[in-house]
């Protein structure tokens, strides 16, 4: 969100301090201000769209001490799941396999959780049909 009010801002002070009718005719001779407009709002889309990428450098840069460990810890965590993740070749569109990759896991609590219902999603592939 930062990067996109940055570029947003950015964006719309250059484009202010350039030629308003060049620029609307570049853009399909649209009306100067619907241009300016236009051309703001796109600067800001590629701001937003950029966030991520710039937030994940500068939080390298800031934690690089402790990144060798999380991603250690991330990839015994990927293991885990791997390993308590029930088959999915069982599913049908009435019982679906739960978060078959973890990805709603915030919490020791939620992986509890996670673990609960792959064993109730194992249990109930193997009861029999009545």
């Amino acid at each position: 969100m930062i990067t996109g009010l940055a570029t947003f801002a950015g964006g719309a002070s250059f484009l202010m301090t350039q030629d308003l009718e060049k620029l609307s005719g570049v853009l399909f001779g649209l009306d100067p201000v619907m241009a300016l407009g236009l051309a703001s709002l796109v600067f800001g889309t590629i701001g937003w769209l950029t966030g991520p990428f710039a937030g994940e450098a500068v939080f390298r840069i800031v934690h690089r001490r402790s990144i060798r460990q999380m991603e250690v810890k991330e990839k015994d965590f990927y293991q885990r799941i791997k390993k308590n993740r029930c088959d999915p070749s069982a599913q049908s569109v009435s019982n679906p396999v739960p978060d078959y990759y973890g990805e709603k896991i915030s919490s020791v609590q939620g992986y509890r959780q996670w673990l609960k219902d792959q064993r109730a999603f194992r249990k109930k592939r193997e009861m029999p049909s009545l």
